[in-house]
Formats: C-alpha cells, structure tokens, sequence
C-alpha cells in the first residue's frame, strides 16, 4: 500500500536505512557452466515467452482490470431524490427514471471489487434532516445498488449540505499516511432548500487540502441558481461539474466521473517528508517514496553519491483530473552539488501549457558523470533536490501527491568500451511502416506501477476525459521503440464547437520524458480521425552525453513507457463516456548482448557474444550492477552513424581496450526476456509532429537535462 505523509514537519532521516555507494571498479560477472546457460536459457525461455504469445484475457495476458484490493478510498454515489426528481424529464419519464438508468449504467463500468456506496437525500419527508445510506460502501454490487434505487419514490426538499456531511462519513477512514482517492459524486437537479451552512462552504471544510477527498457534481436538467450552486460545490470540492440537460447525457457523465475515481494513479512507495528548506532535506536512497506539494510549497530531498554513478530522480504529480489549472503551473525540479555552497547542476520546469484541466505530469532530473571527470557536479557528495511547486491565482489548490523514484547506475566495467552514441531514427523515422494485425483489446495502466505490457503488434483501449493511460514496451541495446497512436471518428455532441487535444510521450526506464523529436506527438481533437506518433533512436550507453532531448534519455536497456493522453475538453465533444483509441507498437532492430562497441545480437548465440553487459540501475537497493539488463542491437536504424561522440572519446573510456566475453545467467535470462523485432508490416500512414518542448538548464558546464516535452503527460 502507499503511504503519504501528514503536513511536513521538519527533519526526517533514515538512519537504519545507510548504504554504501560502491565507488568505481566493476563488478565481475559470475560465470556459469555451458551446460547451466544453455539450461537457463532454454528454461527461461519458455517460460518467459509463453505470455508474450498469449492474445489479453487469455490466461497470463491482459485482462480486464480489478481494482486493487489494498487501496484504501472508495467512492459514495449521493442523489438528490427529492420532490422535483418526479417531474417529466420531457420524453414521457421521469427524472428519477433517468437516474436509476443512468446509475446503473455507471457502477456497471466501474472495476469489479471498487467500494462504492449509494446515498439518498430528500427521499422519504419534506424534513431537512432527511438522507439515509441506502448501500454502504463496500465492493462494488451493482444489483444492490439497482435494488436501492427501485425502492425510492421522490418525497421530499433538498438538505444538499447534511447529505454531504454524512456522505463523507459514509466513505472508509484514510490509514494514516496512506494515499486515499475517496470520491463524494453529488447527483442533482436543484439547489439546496434547507437553512444551515451553505453547501459550498460545507464542501470546503470538508475536503481540506484535497489529498484524500475530492468531490464532483452532476446537475441534471438543472437551473441556473442550481447550476451555481453545483459548481462552486465541485469548486470548493477539488472536483468536476459536470452538465446534463438529458438521460443520455446524465448516463455519460456519472460514468465518467466514476470511472476517473476507480481508475486513479498506483502509487508504489514509502512515505517521506521532504524539508521545507536545504537543511532539513531526508536522504533518498535508491527506491520509491511518497510525499505531497501544495500551492507555492518548495520540498527538499538530499541523494550522496560517489563520483563515477550516474544517478536520476524522477518526480511524478498526481493532481485531481481536470480540476482548474493555468498553463504555466507545474513543478520545477532543481538537482544541485551542495559541498561547498549549493551549485545547480540541473534545472527542468514540467508545467501544463494549457488550461483544459490537470492531468499527471512527470519530470526527471539526471546527474550524470562527464566523459573526463572534471565538471562541477562531478564530484562525490551530498546533492540537493528541490521540487517547487508553481501555481498562479485561480488554480484549484488542493495539494498534490507526489512520487518520487531515485536510481543510481553504475559505471561500466573499465574492460567494456562502449559504442559511440546513435542519433539517427533511421528506418524506425516517422514514415516508417508498422504492424497491421487485428486489434487485440487492453487495458492500459493508471500510471507506471501498474503499466501495461505491450508486445509489438495492434492493441486497442478505451479512453476518459482528463484521462492518462500507461503501458511499458521492453526494448533492448541497440533497438528502438516505435509506435502511433489512432483516434477514430467518434460520435460527437451536436451544436457543440469545442476543441481539445489528444497526445502522447514516452519514458525512459528511468521516467525521463523522451523529446519527441522528428514526431508530432500532439494533435487537436474534435471527434475526427486523427494520430500521433512516436518513436526512439537505438537504445544506446554513450548516448547520455549528447545535448538533444529525443537522445539524451535513451540509454538504458529495459521497460520504455507509452503515456496516451486526452484532454479534459473532451467532455464537450464525444457523446460517448469514453473514445477507442487503437496502439500500434513495434520494438526495431535486433537486441545486443551490451553496450560494447563490438557487442553482437543475441540471437548469434552465446558461442559468438562479445560486448560486456552494462552495470543495472539501483532502483531498490537490491538489485546489483552488472545483472543482465535487458540487451538489444541496431537493426536498420542507422544507430552506428558516428554523430557525436566519437573515436577519441570510445578510446578514453575503453580503459583495458579489449572486451571480454560475459556470458551467465542474467544474459540468458534478459534474452529471453527482451522483445524479438520481426519484419515491420505496413500501416495506415498518420500525422507527425508535436507541441514545443521545454528547455532544461544546467550550470557551471554541468551536463543539462534538455529539452524534454513538459506540459501535462509529456
């Protein structure tokens, strides 16, 4: 379970937690017998291979997604049932006819197992105390709910304000410094009629700083005083209004709106507070952790390293989606060498660059050692991160939850000499062709805990407003990824005029964002067909010290990560709660057996292999340097074009020349594990192109993190 902490208060350090950053040398390769190789490659092999085969919702494959049984929250229905609601909707029905449909059809979509509870106001006497718990809060029963609502025969007047109040009692307790995404979605067709503190206020006291509690509203057919009043309810709520003049309508919306609080972000970690100046910063180890950001807040954290490792802190927010948010909020995340005084190492700004609607935004921050170990944040030490939190006035100001990841890579052994930097796409460009299977359906993930496995070929999902889904492509030394996204022609609302956006960007295994380069990984949208695409260069080690952002990232073997993203806007246009999108995914060129510069693919066996395998990024403290990553090799990408940082430098950081042959258990088992690139299959072209990118900003001739596509997903 995750586990957040309460407000910051002072220093927090993990005394039985020390480790020792191992300085310099390599770590030697065990090496086993032939006949143990060929075992464990066999053996992994097939066991390793059979769910890469199997179509999702066979056994081992994509299934439809349950909700996690440790994740505390849960989601409390609360519907006016008062008086009005047996008026005609217009079609011969009444509203509380619409309701019961519409219900039905939202708990219907949510994940088996999510809690959710039905709670009814103004039902059963004109009294301004009248609300009752029809379903508590528990898994998911949608017959029970049915049955609730068959019973209820609108009665009564409308105490919005005490149906609040109890509906958040109704809601799980939060387990201290757990992360909760508990939801209070308020169904109405009026504004409250009972004295008392107004429900707008009620809302804000309720939801605080908005960590665990977010509260959305439906007005049904609603008036204009009733629609205000609504608003400033899911306002004060840190949450969404949502409008619906109709049934149909009604049904869409509490769909959407359930849906998006079943399908909240995983969050894999350990609660940390971060020092609110650079003093009282908690030392990261490898591993995750979690925190929270409010509106203006600076926290600190401090990370020692040696100085030879390469070391990334990747920070993730999770704000309410689609609540009010300015183009320019964000984070700006700020590594920096603090033994003498603090010198900025470097800088990157992750900001929105819209105000549809929040969505998640990831950014990642690097320090990686220069060629020849003379820059200013070359040196062993305690560096400082520092994550501040930009918002401008009228932004929602619930504080967010943040997810911090820290990994340190080990240098290569001084006996591998690494291939020179790839900066071409090569065959892997824009124009290249990609799979035409059938569709197979899938779930994507809610963030990068839980991101789906995709294999080359056409996978398809289904995809919200506000909505970010996550999937992860394991792609070896020496390959690209490659893929598009396609949005097809969806039904639209009529006389509705409005525009949004559809995008994606991919991760590195460290969640670097990769520049999008040569593609257009952002279009608009209106209902129409549309595509954005994406690739990689080849996945290679010296690639870390080239200056552009589509580069610099790919440099680690292991899980890329696909975000596709749709803009909160969307909610004025489909007139379905969720748009098809269709995945097209390819993983180009054969994988290598390492970084070397005379490494040879895989697939010539371990007879012919050369090229030492990299040293294995510590994410969790336990995994060692030098453990097989996955390994990959160029195919027709032009990876070997000789930009960058050529002869001179391969000879410097060749050390003992020669490479030796490594060849054990963790090679075989990353081979078996990594993705084999068949022949690419012709596809519909799509669009390239993309939005501007950011620019990152290093000091003191430190190596910056450049460039990276920053606004929401990117």
């Amino acid at each position: 379970m995750g586990a957040i902490p309460g407000t910051p208060t002072g220093h927090h350090t993990r005394g039985d937690r020390s480790r020792t950053v191992r300085r310099g040398g390599a770590r030697s390769a065990r090496r086993p017998t032939a006949a143990l190789t060929a075992l464990t490659v066999v053996a992994g092999a097939l066991l390793t291979a059979i769910p890469a085969f199997l179509p999702p919702g066979a056994p081992g494959g994509a299934t439809a997604r349950a909700a996690p049984a440790d994740i505390p929250g849960g989601l409390i229905l609360v519907l006016d049932a008062s008086g009005s609601m047996a008026e005609d909707d217009g079609t011969g029905t009444t509203r509380m006819d619409d309701a019961r449909e519409a219900l039905g059809t939202a708990v219907d979509a949510l994940p088996e197992g999510y809690p959710t509870g039905l709670r009814l106001y103004g039902s059963e006497n004109s009294d301004c105390t009248d609300t009752r718990l029809a379903q508590p809060v528990e898994p998911v029963d949608p017959e029970a709910i049915r049955d609730a609502l068959g019973s209820v025969g609108p009665t009564g007047n409308t105490p919005t304000s005490l149906a609040l109040e109890r509906a958040v009692e109704d809601l799980p307790e939060v387990p201290h410094g757990a992360i909760a995404r508990r939801t209070v979605l308020l169904i109405s067709d009026g504004e409250s009629n009972c004295d008392g503190e107004p429900p707008c206020e009620v809302a804000e006291r309720l939801a605080g700083d908005g960590v665990d509690l977010r509260i959305d509203t439906v007005g049904f057919r609603i008036g204009e005083e009733g629609r205000a009043e609504l608003e400033c309810i899911a306002e004060a709520g840190h949450g969404t209004y949502y409008d619906a003049p109709d049934g149909e309508a009604l049904g869409r919306e509490l769909e959407r709106a359930a849906r998006l609080s079943a399908d909240g972000y995983r969050f894999e970690g350990e609660e940390v507070n971060g020092g609110a100046d650079a003093a009282s910063a908690p030392t990261l180890e490898p591993g995750g952790y979690l925190d929270r950001i409010g509106p203006g807040e600076t926290r600190w954290y401090a990370v020692d390293l040696d100085d030879v490792s390469t070391a990334d802190v990747a920070v993730t927010a999770v704000p309410h989606p689609g609540v009010a948010v300015h183009r320019r909020d964000g984070l700006l995340l700020t590594l920096s060498e603090s033994s003498d005084k603090l010198r900025r190492c470097v800088r990157q700004d992750v900001r929105f660059g819209d105000d549809e609607g929040a969505m998640i935004l990831t950014g990642a921050v690097s320090r990686v050692p220069s060629p020849n170990g003379n820059a200013t944040c070359d040196t062993a030490g305690r560096y400082l991160l520092s994550v501040e939190r930009e918002s401008e006035e009228g932004s929602d100001g619930a504080h967010w939850p943040i997810e911090l990841r820290v990994a340190v890579e080990e240098p290569l052994p001084d006996d591998v000499r690494p291939a020179a930097s790839a900066t071409s796409y090569g065959a892997a460009g824009p124009d290249s062709p990609l799979p035409t299977d059938e569709p197979v359906d899938i779930e994507g993930g809610t963030g990068f805990n839980d991101a789906v496995e995709l294999a080359p070929g056409v996978h398809r999902d289904r995809l919200l407003p506000a909505q970010t889904r996550f999937y992860r492509v394991p792609v070896g030394w020496g390959q690209q990824l490659r893929y598009r996204v396609e949005f097809g022609n969806e039904p639209t609302l009529e006389e509705r005029s409005a525009s949004s956006w559809v995008r994606t960007v991919a991760y590195a295994p460290h969640r670097a964002p990769i520049g999008r380069g040569d593609f257009r990984a952002e279009r608009p949208y209106r209902g129409e067909e549309s595509a954005v695409d994406m690739g990689t260069v080849p996945v290679t080690w010296t690639n870390r010290y080239e200056s552009s952002a589509a580069v610099t990232p790919v440099r680690s073997p292991g899980d890329h990560y696909i975000a596709v993203s749709l803009g909160p806007g969307a909610t004025e246009i489909a007139r379905n709660a969720a748009i098809g999108v269709v995945l097209r995914v390819d993983v180009v060129g054969e994988e290598l057996t390492g970084p070397g510069h005379d490494a040879v693919p895989v697939s010539a066996g371990e007879g012919d292999a050369s090229g030492a395998e990299g040293e294995g990024e510590r994410d969790d403290g336990e995994r060692d340097a030098g453990n097989g990553d996955d390994s990959a090799a160029p195919g027709e990408s032009g990876a070997a074009d000789g930009a960058g940082w050529g002869a001179p430098l391969m000879a410097a950081l060749g050390g003992a020349g020669a490479v030796l042959l490594i060849a054990g258990v963790a090679f075989a088992v990353a081979r078996a594990r990594a993705p084999r690139a068949g022949p690419a299959r012709p596809a519909p072209t799509g669009a390239a192109g993309g939005p501007n990118t950011g620019a990152d900003t290093g000091a003191n001739g430190d190596t910056p993190n450049n460039g990276y596509d920053t606004r929401g997903d990117r």
